[in-house]
C-alpha cells in the first residue's frame, strides 16, 4: 500500500451512490439495495494461500529481496501467478507500462462467461517496496485474490457476470499500473465494470478489520460476512483513497475493499474489540525489510481470504436492469475560473407522473482540479439538489461520475439543468457532457 501524501493527483473521487450534503439543497443518495442471492461461496484453504506467500517470498529472496516495480523480483511474481491462472482455465493478458524508466506490467485474468457488460472486478498489487520482499504488502491480497480465483476455476463457477481479477504494478509509486489500465480504458469499457474490489494488505500482525465505506451494496456485503462471523469492523481510513481502488472510483466505478492496517497504532478500544496489542503498529514491518512470511496473522488472513471468495460470489450473482430512458447533452460549456455558476440543459418530455426516486445524472466535466468545483441537478422547478461540494482536499482532476438522485418529488417533464461553479482561481474546465436515466 502506498501511504504517500500525494498533491494535485488522482486520489478520491466521489462516485454515484455518494453524493455531499449542502445546506438547503437535498442531497444525492444511494437507493437502498443488496446483492441477489446467490450461491454459497467455497471455503477458501488458508493453507494455499500461504503457500503463494512462500512463494513470492522465495522469488523475493532469489533476486535481491524485493519484489519491486522494475526489479526482476517482479517480472517473476507475475510469471508465477500467470502459470496458475493459464493452467486454471483463465484468459490472460500481460499489459505494459512504463514508470520510473523501468517497464512495469499487469496482470488481467478473464474468467470465461458471464455478461461482459456486468463486469465485476477483483484485484491487489503484486509489487514490494524496495526495502523487503512485501508479503503483508501486499502478497497477503495477491494471493487471497489469486486462490480465490482458483477457487472459481475449480467450482466452474458460472455467475450472471461476467469476472475479472488482475494484480496491479508499481502501485507503490503512486498506483501507476491501476492508473494506466483504467486511462486505457475505453468509456464504453468503463461503463461495463460494475464494480471493482480491493485487497491491499489483509494479513497484518496485530490486525484490524476495516471496511472501505464507498459503495454502500459492496460495503453492506463485506459487514455482513464479518457480522456472521461475530467480528466486529470498522470504516477504512488510514489508507483511503491511496490504493488501487482510487484509479477506479475516480472514473465513476462503484469500489470496495478490506484492509488490516498499516502503521498506525492499536488502540485499547481496538485491541479489547480484536485482540492484539494496544499501543503498536497495526504492521511494525510496512514497508520494511522484515514484511516477510513471519509477518502475517493466519487468522486475519483466513478471514479476510474468505471474505474475498463471500464477496465475488455475491456480488456476481442476479441479472442485469436495463436502463430508463436516457437524455444527454453533449455540447461543451466552459466553466469560468473562479466565476459564476454555468448551466447546461436537457429537456425531458413524453414523460408522465414524477421522476424516479433512483434518478441517475451522468456527470462528465473536464476540470485541472476537481476540488474548486460545486456541480447541482436543478429540477424543472428550480429545485436544485447537490451532487457534490468543493473541497480542498479533493485533489483529482476532473469529475467523471454518475449520481443517484431522489427526485420522486418532481415533475419527470420539463427543463433539467446541470450546474457547475468553479469556487477558486488558477484553473480551467468544460462541462464535456451530462445525461440523465430515468
Amino acid at each position: 500500500m502506498n501511504l504517500s501524501v500525494p498533491g494535485r493527483t488522482l486520489t478520491a473521487a466521489v462516485f454515484a451512490l455518494a453524493g455531499l450534503l449542502a445546506a438547503g439543497a437535498p442531497a444525492a443518495t444511494a437507493a437502498p439495495g443488496a446483492p441477489a442471492a446467490a450461491l454459497a461461496a467455497p471455503d477458501i484453504p488458508l493453507a494455499n494461500v500461504k503457500a503463494h506467500l512462500t512463494q513470492f517470498q522465495s522469488i523475493a529472496t532469489a533476486n535481491g529481496g524485493n519484489r519491486a516495480h522494475g526489479r526482476p523480483g517482479y517480472k517473476a511474481s507475475i510469471d508465477y501467478v500467470k502459470a496458475k491462472l493459464d493452467a486454471a482455465g483463465f484468459t490472460t493478458t500481460v499489459q505494459q507500462f512504463t514508470s520510473s524508466g523501468a517497464t512495469g506490467y499487469n496482470l488481467i485474468a478473464d474468467w470465461p462467461g458471464g455478461d461482459t457488460g456486468q463486469t465485476l472486478m477483483a484485484g491487489a498489487h503484486l509489487d514490494s517496496v524496495s526495502s523487503g520482499a512485501g508479503i503483508n504488502d501486499n502478497g497477503s491480497g495477491s494471493a487471497a485474490v489469486l486462490e480465490t480465483a482458483l477457487a472459481v476455476s475449480r467450482a466452474q463457477f458460472q455467475p450472471a457476470k461476467h469476472l475479472r481479477f488482475a494484480w496491479w504494478g508499481a502501485e507503490e509509486l503512486g498506483l501507476v499500473g491501476s492508473k494506466y489500465y483504467v486511462n486505457n480504458l475505453p468509456s464504453a469499457d468503463r461503463a461495463k465494470v460494475a464494480g471493482y474490489l480491493n485487497f491491499d494488505m489483509i494479513g497484518s500482525p496485530n490486525p484490524g478489520y476495516f471496511v472501505y465505506d464507498d459503495d454502500p451494496v459492496i460495503e453492506q456485503t463485506f459487514k455482513g460476512y464479518f457480522a456472521g462471523l461475530g467480528v466486529p469492523t470498522e470504516i477504512e481510513t488510514e489508507g483511503d483513497g491511496r490504493s488501487d481502488h482510487a484509479s477506479f472510483k475516480n472514473v465513476g466505478i462503484p469500489v470496495g475493499g478490506l484492509f488490516t492496517g498499516a502503521s498506525r497504532t492499536k488502540t485499547a478500544a481496538q485491541a479489547q474489540k480484536w485482540g492484539g496489542t494496544s499501543g503498536q503498529a497495526f504492521d511494525r514491518c510496512y514497508h520494511s525489510s522484515c514484511d516477510t512470511t513471519t509477518n502475517i496473522s493466519d487468522t486475519a488472513l483466513d478471514r479476510n481470504s474468505d471474505a474475498v471468495a463471500h464477496a465475488i460470489w455475491a456480488l456476481s450473482a442476479g441479472t442485469t436492469v436495463p436502463p430508463g430512458d436516457v437524455y444527454e447533452n453533449a455540447a461543451d460549456v466552459a466553466v469560468p475560473d473562479a466565476g459564476a455558476a454555468v448551466t447546461s440543459t436537457v429537456t425531458v418530455s413524453g414523460g408522465t407522473g414524477n421522476a424516479p426516486a433512483t434518478l441517475k445524472a451522468g456527470v462528465d466535466v473536464k476540470h485541472t482540479y476537481r476540488g474548486d468545483l460545486v456541480i447541482d441537478l436543478v429540477a424543472p422547478d428550480g429545485t436544485a439538489y447537490r451532487l457534490k461540494n468543493s473541497s480542498s482536499s479533493d485533489s483529482a482532476d476532473n469529475v467523471i461520475a454518475t449520481y443517484t438522485v431522489d427526485a420522486s418529488a418532481e415533475a419527470a417533464n420539463g427543463d433539467w439543468k446541470l450546474r457547475v461553479q468553479d469556487v477558486a482561481r488558477y484553473d480551467t474546465g468544460y462541462i464535456d457532457s451530462w445525461r440523465l436515466t430515468f
